[in-house]
């Protein structure tokens, strides 16, 4: 067999044909993969069955992908699931799907009914529905409501649908009281299918970032244009306010609602963490107002922008009368210098007021500042409290800050009995000090909290939580532990890891005797990018599919995430990329060298930027695994930024169209590639409908791959965008394809074996 192999030289690749994502060469070409794909891994018999490890027919009882998709799509279906819900006026909103409503119920309860074992729901928009009788496969992508005057009831939305799951998606008016879509004859807004965003302002206008046509997105592909339009008139007649220039990222414009507070804002995104903030000033003549070209209002016709005073790399933002600031870097504010990763509150008059040249130090107050174990993970902001949660090498912990009466703020720590991982959402910011709080951990089913701090700002103690919901257990968790413990990286950096399976600090997996059973088979998670960080969450269908099984999964925390604040961000940027790498290797050689497992029964799985880490592993480290998972994979980083939104990431990767291709090439899996090497056997999984990553990173890697003779195989859902999935049942069928590899392939007991007494690749 003939390697066609792409060259970073000359540029030349060999697979650019699929590329074409609905060509019918190129669909072909996947029809057949996906195919090959199912006919092998559906005939993988279940151990668990009584059968033997040989071929069985995809439909037969015994096989271990339609068991494992069965189990995974009861948990995905369970009827006695949470329903999340946000509060809007005197109805909690909730979005539920099941295996009767596959694309969703948008409903809505009362708090006294939701409180209930079986709260009454009243249906607004049946999306399965909706798709028969329109003949579209609509998902649901959100839905934004209009508050009204006070007394009034909540009336107007604007839904938000994608066909298959992709970003790009269609907004619809929909009327909350005649339960319908207000058509464009009647005056509704409608928004065609683009990357954008539409957001009130008041009943008859609304901020919109769309595809206004030619020239009007970024390179990005996204919109460049924020715009005001009103009831009634053409979308292409909407009055332009800001336009952002071609090489931006985007921009976002909205509307704040809360009453006495209204403001509105224009985000003008130059690259991730890379921001100019826009407050925008109906009355016009603002001090520090900009004159940006192509705006409305640079010549006196319409509101003026006046920039927020603030690094382009803070995050900031406004809760009534407060600017909330967030550096990513060290802020030199006169003498003073606050650090990275701090939370800062300053009086937003006063800090608009400051415009151009900024506040001074003495303007700003410091609630939070990190330490070497410390970062900030959210900030949850109720009526007149904020809520911190921090973690602590990975663990959360919260605080509430208030003001008293002399402006003074103070700090206290909130609800400490608390464990595990720890979620805290407002209930109404805007109304109460109330806030939503779950509870989970790797091991442990989530539970829904409901406190009130309302007491809190006058000195007084939170309320008890009062337990509202509870999910059960999804697996048997039974002899499992939870373990952290931290490798070290190739500069001497630690890192940390969770480790959950039926394990010894520092030994290998025991049986119910407590006599060794051998390396465990262990799947090994990361991501390690975008400031994301990896935190506990419970295992529903991964301890079905695998935990319950007898596999350990360990998640690792790599630098380019987010679990030590900006820098461990930072660390891993660019020309900096090979660290998040090297950590992962460090992780899963700590694997083996504290007797989990050994490079047989080790696999690991990253999706999106952690298929770029897997591709890595493959590429880079294919000494290390039995088995690699790639799932809607950045991986051709030499073309990425020209694939759909691929040019947005460059302040994570670089630009591979200048000398940063130097570095880039050196993490690009689709040019690491090269004959001679013997590679794990890779699933590669992606998704036609993903707008995000482009599928041809997915599709060009195992046509690479397979040139190579290597033991690769793929599959591409025709839905799904970029989860991959667009409804339980396609969630199910990727998720047990996925693991009933997995379990062929470093299986404990003869799975390797079985797997090649079966159907190979």
């Amino acid at each position: 067999m003939t390697a066609s192999l792409p060259s970073p030289e000359t540029g030349e690749d060999p697979w650019l044909w699929l590329e074409d994502v609905t060509g019918e060469e190129a669909l072909a070409h996947v029809r057949e993969r996906n195919a090959r794909a199912e006919a092998e891994i559906d005939a993988i018999a279940d151990p668990r069955s009584g059968g033997a490890a040989e071929a069985v027919d995809a439909a037969a009882d015994g096989s271990l992908s339609e068991h494992l998709r069965s189990d995974i799509l009861t948990i995905l279906d369970a009827s006695d699931r949470i329903p999340m819900v946000v509060k809007r006026g005197e109805f909690l909103y909730n979005v539920w799907t099941d295996a009767e409503h596959e694309r969703g119920l948008w409903r809505r309860t009362t708090l006294e009914s939701y409180r209930t074992d079986d709260p009454s729901w009243d249906v607004l928009l049946d999306v399965d529905a909706l798709g028969r009788d329109e003949g579209e496969n609509w998902v649901w992508h959100g839905a934004q409501l209009l508050r009204p005057a006070e007394g009034e009831p909540y009336r107007r939305a604007l839904v938000s649908l994608s066909r298959g799951g992709s970003d790009a998606d269609v907004t619809r008016e929909f009327d909350l009281e005649e339960r319908r879509f207000v058509p464009e004859s009647e005056g509704g807004f409608v928004r065609p299918e683009a990357k954008g965003d539409v957001h009130w302002i008041d009943a008859d206008t609304v901020w919109v970032t769309t595809d206004f046509g030619e020239g009007t997105l970024t390179t990005s592909g996204y919109a460049r244009q924020a715009r005001i339009w009103s009831r009634g008139t053409a979308l292409a007649d909407a009055q332009l306010v800001f336009e952002a220039d071609e090489r931006d990222m985007s921009v976002f414009a909205s509307h704040d609602q809360t009453p006495g507070w209204e403001r509105d804002w224009i985000v003008q995104m130059h690259a991730f963490y890379d921001t100019t903030l826009r407050v925008v000033d109906w009355t016009g003549g603002a001090d520090g107002a900009d004159a940006t070209d192509g705006a409305d209002g640079a010549d006196g016709s319409g509101p003026s922008l006046t920039v927020v005073p603030v690094p382009r790399d803070m995050e900031a933002s406004a809760h009534r009368d407060l600017a909330i600031l967030l550096p990513r870097s060290d802020w030199q504010v006169g003498e003073d210098t606050f650090a990275a990763g701090s939370l800062l509150v300053a009086d937003a008059d006063t800090l608009l007021a400051s415009a151009p040249e900024g506040p001074s130090a003495s303007d700003l107050h410091v609630l939070f500042e990190p330490t070497p174990s410390t970062s900030l993970a959210d900030l949850t902001i109720t009526r007149g409290t904020l809520v911190l949660t921090i973690l602590e090498d990975v663990v959360h912990r919260l605080e509430v800050h208030y003001r008293a009466e002399d402006g003074a703020w103070v700090r206290s720590d909130l609800y400490p009995e608390l464990t595990g991982a720890i979620d805290v959402r407002a209930v109404d910011a805007d109304e109460s000090d109330e806030i939503w709080v779950t509870v989970t951990d790797f091991l442990t089913p989530t539970t829904l909290l409901l406190g009130d701090l309302g007491e809190v700002p006058e000195g007084g103690e939170p309320s008890e939580l009062e337990t509202v919901k509870a999910s059960p257990a999804r697996f048997d968790a039974s002899g499992l532990e939870v373990t952290q413990h931290f490798a070290t990286s190739e500069d001497g950096t630690r890192v940390p890891y969770f480790q959950i399976g039926r394990t010894e600090a520092g030994g290998a997996e025991k049986a119910a005797n407590g006599a060794p059973v051998g390396p465990a088979p262990t799947l090994l998670y990361g991501y390690g990018g975008f400031e994301i960080s990896m935190t506990p969450a419970y295992l529903g269908t991964i301890g079905k599919a695998w935990l319950e099984r007898g596999g350990t999964y360990v998640v690792a925390n790599i630098r380019g995430g987010g679990e030590y604040g900006p820098a461990w961000h930072q660390a891993a940027l660019k020309e900096h990329r090979h660290r998040a790498y090297e950590d992962f290797a460090a992780v899963a050689r700590d694997l083996v060298e504290r007797g989990v497992t050994d490079r047989d029964h080790l696999a690991v799985r990253g999706g999106s930027n952690g298929g770029l880490l897997t591709g890595n592993m493959l590429t880079q480290y294919p000494e290390l695994f039995g088995a690699v998972i790639i799932q809607v994979p950045l991986l051709d980083m030499k073309r990425y930024s020209h694939l759909l939104a691929g040019a947005s990431w460059m302040a994570e990767y670089g630009d591979p169209d200048t000398s940063d291709w130097e570095f880039i090439r050196t993490f690009s899996p689709y040019h690491l590639l090269a004959e001679g090497t013997e590679y794990p056997p890779v699933f590669l999984l992606t998704s036609t409908r993903d707008d995000r990553v482009h599928p041809g990173h997915a599709r060009k890697m195992t046509a690479a791959l397979e040139s190579l003779g290597a033991d690769v195989r793929s599959w591409e859902n025709i839905e799904g965008g970029h989860g991959g999935a667009a409804t339980n049942e396609q969630a199910a069928r990727m998720n047990a394809l996925m693991y009933a590899f997995l379990w062929a392939r470093i299986g404990a007991d003869g799975g390797r074996a079985g797997a090649d007494g079966g159907a190979g690749a």
